[in-house]
């Protein structure tokens, strides 16, 4: 262990699975108490027993306002305070506009956007106390390109990148961080039910594979490295930033 976020508490949604899960074992690595937000409770329970005390479990679901003000009570009232929240709770509906639910597409945004905000502007006062912190957006290499099949996941990320960039200039001078990972194609939990409704998932999973110059998909773990500087004091003059990590996609 070593201590590059000793000191610093961390909320951390979508905590229970995949790129969740993966940036808060790194974390606690670096000394982070955390908070472990999520709709899975059993998942968050394992994932709290795995790090140890320095982390608690809260069932929560972003979109639900009065959800955030029970993770934002519990995370204060039992860590102590806030300095870092990671959104990195969504979903992801395959269609194109026509093929797209109203319901599909009022879950998307409820979560992937609504949700952020809703959660951003809650921990806000709690930064501000702090005399400053750092929020990162989990979003996608799609909130910068489109792709088929992306009718309300790619817009949805698209506002997110922007909502980062609108946070980052309007809180700055509070020393409140805001910045922007955008992943490809990453295996986890969320790509693996995408994969589970084509008719051939290796062939997909080869053409996916195809688009990447590194050649291969990416994992939860090659997101951390970056979500622990962007939470450290190593990225103090970092904000308003949009970092793609994707394996050389967006250079096709």
């Amino acid at each position: 262990m070593s201590s590059r976020l000793q000191g610093k508490v961390a909320i951390v949604t979508g905590a229970g699975t995949g790129i969740g899960r993966a940036c808060a074992l790194a974390m606690a690595r670096e000394g982070a108490r955390l908070a472990l937000a999520g709709r899975r409770s059993d998942k968050l329970q394992v994932l709290a027993k795995e790090i140890g005390n320095s982390a608690i479990p809260i069932a929560a679901d972003v979109s639900n306002k009065a959800d955030i003000e029970k993770l934002i009570a519990r995370t204060v009232a039992e860590l102590g305070a806030i300095n870092v929240l990671l959104n990195n709770a969504g979903v992801l509906h395959v269609g194109n506009v026509e093929q797209i639910t109203e319901e599909q597409w009022d879950q998307t945004f409820n979560i992937n956007v609504r949700g952020l905000w809703l959660l951003s502007r809650a921990v806000l006062p709690h930064l501000r106390k702090e005399g400053g912190g750092s929020i990162i957006n989990i979003a996608s290499v799609l909130g910068i390109n489109g792709a088929r099949n992306r009718a309300s996941y790619a817009p949805s990320k698209g506002a997110v990148v922007l909502l980062t960039k609108c946070m980052a200039i309007d809180h700055g001078h509070e020393n409140i961080r805001v910045n922007a990972i955008c992943p490809s194609f990453v295996e986890t939990d969320l790509t693996a039910a995408v994969l589970s409704t084509v008719p051939d998932p290796q062939a997909v999973r080869r053409e996916r594979v195809a688009v990447h110059p590194i050649g291969r998909l990416g994992k939860p773990e090659d997101i951390t490295g970056l979500a622990v500087y962007l939470a450290s004091d190593e990225s103090s003059w970092v904000t308003g930033s949009v970092f793609p990590v994707d394996g050389g996609y967006l250079a096709m």
